[in-house]
């Protein structure tokens, strides 16, 4: 049996500028929204244009990539894995964020999707 991953594959458009944060230990990270468009028809036939948005999280190295190569409206292919996190809001209720920390990036072409 094969084992199980936790592994997630997304083809869409930077839905803005990345945001790059430099930590004291030379450590550095990147964020960004992914917009994945669905197309289809729904019950009554009508066509449907429907955008999922996803958090992207990039670690050190992938930082100069996104930061050299990754702007609002750039296509790109990801391969990462997805992380939840929770924290409590100012009103006391719990809340959860999951992003995808990306392991690999290809930008591409628009046209090539």
């Amino acid at each position: 049996m094969e084992r199980i991953k936790n592994s997630v594959r997304l083809t869409g458009f930077a839905g803005m500028d990345p945001v790059l944060v430099n930590f004291a230990n030379e450590k550095k990270m990147a964020r960004l929204s992914l917009g994945v468009n669905e197309f289809y028809k729904n019950s009554l036939g009508e066509a449907v244009d429907h955008t999922q948005w996803f958090n992207l999280i990039f670690w050190n190295q992938k930082v100069d990539l996104v930061e050299n190569l990754v702007k609002k409206g750039s296509a790109m292919r990801i391969e990462g894995k997805l992380s939840t996190q929770t924290y409590t809001d100012k009103n006391g209720e719990q809340r959860y964020i999951t992003e995808i920390i990306v392991n690999q990036l290809e930008v591409v072409d628009k046209y090539d999707l």
